[in-house]
């Protein structure tokens, strides 16, 4: 065999790359390559080195078999990106349809942010986020580019009113709860707050003592009294240890978020309850005030308050005086404050007592007008019998009080209210607020007493009725009601007359009832006393001719108008000239 048949041409010759190894040798030299690469897995953050930069895309090298591409837009956070410049990504695939690599800074940021907000909640770090912006109840506030909730209440120990002016402010915040099912994350800034307060708050309880002088911020206003943050320590200042003068809400003198100087009034063993003043601070108005001021003073001042029982007038702050409202007017029927004042009254008053030591005083008003009783002409003004009108004041079961001015009252007993009706209350006749007119009975000065009348404006008809209705004369009477006793009957001119139950019988036996008009005669009169009595059983019967025969004598003594041969004819009251004009008075009355 020739040379050049022999020549192996399999060791110089190959049919592609690689193929000029063995088997043996190509595995060593994969393995050699292979140590080469790093392992990396999907969904995870790995570090990498920026090896090329364009317009679209920074070429990263991770150290796997291929670099990979992230849109540079993913950049924008940085001022800029150089080649050599070592970054975090997330491996989103190994190697997509075209065989690259697909990375992502974006999502590397997420994973690296979730991480270290899991190590903050764990480790109870504090981290420093940007507050975004506001909404509804708090505000969101970046943090490693998660947007976390920071709840209104947590981001100071003092209420906030105006979220806005934390808007793109950094503020450190710890974590207090993350939900991942919802990628929600909840923050706090109180929480720093209240440690850095501890301390201070410690200090202040350690030292507080009765008497001690201390700066507040108000934190809190309420109907009752306001919060006062005395550093991480919250003290009550009462509605009445705000100003000597009397306030009705706090808001008046002082407002939210204002620095006060407050004095430690009292606190509870534990010192969790601490009672504040700030009048105390001051001196006591009572103190200051004039010498001159003695009772029958007049002072000035403003009212304050109206109660039921009188108003208090304010003469300084702090200084007040009641005034009773018995003292407010002259008149005897007492009535409403509210009827003589109001609050805000700009009014003059007389000093009636005066106790500087307990720091109290009564004030009046009627002082300063003079007292009608005891006016010069009060007793020409109301002699007996002069005629005036007043209002009707009260109501009793004796009688009825009527005002004739402010101050002068009168009492016009029920026996004084009418000539000829029985009134058993004044309610029957008049209510209260009703005018009447009345002449004066009485007037007692010196006792302020004085005793009206209102029949007394008219002469007394029981002069004529004595002649209208002699004792066996006889009128139409209606039945108007009966009880165990008798009946009451209704006679002419508006007169009632009683009946007993004997002389109710009918003729047939039967008894009279109520609504029935039938012929009475008059067994009884009394001028006096204002009554009549009448039978109806008499005009049948002869019982009542004894009565006549003392009529008959009763008017042979006092007149010739009665006569012995016609006792039992009815009175013609039409012939009588006395009686026809008390007629025509009561029909002009109607």
């Amino acid at each position: 065999m020739s040379k050049q048949e022999d020549f192996n041409w399999d060791n110089f010759e190959t049919k592609g790359f690689g193929e000029g190894y063995s088997k043996e040798q190509r595995e060593q030299m994969a393995a050699m390559y292979e140590d080469t690469l790093g392992t990396i897995t999907e969904k995870e953050v790995i570090k990498g080195t920026v090896v090329g930069v364009n317009d679209k895309d920074v070429i990263i090298n991770v150290g796997f078999k291929s670099d990979g591409l992230v849109p540079r837009s993913e950049f924008r956070d940085l001022e800029s990106i150089n080649v050599g410049d070592t970054v975090e990504v997330f491996i989103e695939e190994q190697e997509n349809a075209l065989g690259q690599l697909i990375l992502s800074r974006k999502k590397a940021k997420i994973v690296r942010a979730w991480k270290d907000i899991e190590d903050a909640l764990e480790f109870d770090n504090v981290i420093e986020g940007l507050v975004k912006r506001r909404t509804k109840g708090g505000l969101i506030v970046d943090i490693y580019g998660v947007e976390a909730f920071l709840p209104g209440s947590q981001i100071d120990v003092k209420p906030i009113r105006d979220f806005d002016i934390y808007v793109g402010k950094k503020m450190e915040v710890k974590v207090v709860k993350i939900n991942h099912a919802n990628d929600n994350v909840v923050v706090s800034h109180k929480v720093l707050i209240e440690k850095d307060l501890e301390k201070q708050k410690a200090e202040i309880l350690n030292n507080l003592e009765k008497g001690q002088v201390l700066e507040g911020v108000i934190k809190n206003m309420t109907n009752f009294g306001v919060f006062i943050d005395l550093g991480g320590v919250d003290g009550l200042l009462h509605i009445t240890d705000i100003s000597w003068g009397r306030i009705n809400h706090p808001e008046e003198v002082l407002q939210l978020d204002q620095k006060v100087q407050i004095v430690v009034l009292d606190f509870d063993d534990d010192k969790k309850r601490i009672s504040l003043g700030m009048k105390q601070l001051t001196a006591h108005p009572w103190d200051s005030l004039a010498s001159s001021l003695e009772i029958g003073s007049r002072v000035k001042g403003k009212i304050v308050n109206v109660a039921d029982y009188g108003a208090f007038l304010e003469l300084a702050p702090g200084v007040e005086g009641l005034i009773h409202v018995s003292e407010m007017s002259w008149s005897q029927h007492l009535r409403n404050p509210a009827d003589f004042v109001k609050v805000g009254d700009e009014i003059e008053a007389v000093v009636l007592t005066l106790d500087k030591d307990e720091r109290k005083m009564s004030l009046g008003i009627k002082q300063l007008t003079e007292d009608p009783w005891t006016k010069n002409d009060m007793g020409t003004k109301y002699a007996v019998g002069s005629k005036h009108t007043g209002v009707v004041r009260n109501l009793t079961n004796f009688g009825l009080f009527l005002e004739l001015e402010e101050g002068i009252d009168g009492l016009v007993h029920v026996s004084d209210l009418s000539w000829t009706k029985k009134i058993k209350h004044p309610s029957e006749f008049v209510k209260v607020g009703d005018e009447l007119a009345v002449a004066v009975l009485e007037l007692d000065v010196d006792n302020r007493r004085l005793a009206l009348g209102h029949k007394q404006l008219e002469e007394n008809p029981w002069d004529t009725f004595e002649s209208v209705f002699p004792i066996g004369s006889e009128h139409k009477c209606t039945v108007v009601s009966k009880n165990d006793k008798g009946a009451v009957l209704e006679l002419p001119y508006g007169l009632e007359g009683f009946a007993t139950v004997k002389n109710l019988e009918k003729e047939d036996g039967s008894q009279v009832e109520v609504g029935e008009a039938l012929d009475f005669k008059v067994t009884e009169f009394s001028k006096d006393d204002k009554r009549i009595v009448l039978s109806h059983t008499a005009m049948f019967r002869e019982e009542a001719k004894p009565a006549k025969k003392e009529a008959k004598k009763k008017s042979d003594s006092g007149s010739a108008s009665t006569s012995s041969s016609a006792p039992a004819e009815k009175s013609t009251l039409g012939d009588l000239d006395a009686l026809t004009q008390l007629k025509e008075q009561m029909e002009g009355k109607k």
